[in-house]
């Protein structure tokens, strides 16, 4: 089995460390893959990342991971209140795969309370800020064998 996770970053987390630093905070994309990458190499896996403001970018991602991942760390920014077809990507690879956001998305609009990833996500972060990519590495590193 591979030791790689593949990062997914959706819509507009490109814009991290200058968009809304009140709600998301001042560090970058850069450093959010940094931060991973750290994280995961203290449990014995690599990273490959990705983002894309284009749903079918993610996608076409998630289905190459199939052939060289374990897992997914998936922040899908506003697909996770919109897309279905990002749900059927995660579930159709059969990988395990954490969903994280930044900021708690239930003290915020009504309308980022529903995840379509909710249900089927095997660890869920919500709301630790950029530390949430590297908790959710671990968790995902404790259930792969």
């Amino acid at each position: 089995m591979s030791r790689r996770i593949l990062l997914v970053n959706g819509p507009n987390l490109n814009l991290l460390g200058s968009r809304e630093p009140d709600v998301y905070g001042t560090a970058t994309l850069a450093d959010v893959e940094d931060l991973t990458r750290a994280a995961a190499a203290e449990v014995g896996f690599d990273v490959r990342a990705i983002q894309s403001n284009h749903e079918g970018v993610l996608i076409d991602a998630i289905h190459a991971a199939r052939e060289d991942c374990a897992a997914i760390v998936i922040n899908p920014g506003g697909l996770t209140h919109t897309s279905v077809s990002l749900r059927d990507a995660l579930t159709g690879v059969a990988l395990p795969f954490a969903e994280v956001h930044i900021s708690d998305v239930y003290a915020r609009e009504e309308f980022r309370h529903h995840s379509y990833l909710h249900d089927v996500a095997t660890v869920r972060v919500i709301g630790e800020g950029v530390e949430g990519y590297a908790s959710a590495v671990r968790q995902l590193a404790a259930l792969i064998p």
